[in-house]
C-alpha cells in the first residue's frame, strides 16, 4: 500500500501574526468610498449652482447689431424629419 508522506507540523506557539486591524470594517468598504463619491460629487453640484452669473459685458465699439450675422435656422430638407401624422381613419 502506498504511504502519505506528511511533513512534521512545525508548533505554532509564539508565531501567530497577530491580526491586522482595518479603519474601516472590509464588508463596508465600498459603501463608504460609494457614500464619500456621492458627498464630493453634491458638494460641487451646489458650489456650482449657487454663484452667481457674472453681469453681461458691453458689446465691442464695432458692433453694429443690425449688420451683425444672424444664425442660418433652415435646416436642409434632406435632414428634415416628416413629423406631421396622417389620421388613416
Amino acid at each position: 500500500m502506498a504511504q502519505k508522506k506528511s511533513k512534521p507540523r512545525e508548533r505554532q506557539i509564539g508565531k501567530k501574526q497577530p491580526e491586522k486591524k482595518h479603519l474601516i470594517n472590509p464588508k463596508y468598504k465600498n459603501t463608504f468610498w460609494t457614500i464619500v463619491v456621492l458627498l464630493i460629487l453634491l458638494i460641487f453640484f451646489i458650489i456650482n449652482n449657487t454663484r452667481s452669473v457674472p453681469a453681461q459685458g458691453p458689446y465691442p465699439p464695432s458692433y453694429n447689431p443690425e449688420t451683425a450675422k444672424q444664425p442660418d435656422t433652415a435646416i436642409d430638407p434632406r435632414l428634415q424629419m416628416d413629423t406631421h401624422t396622417k389620421n388613416n381613419k
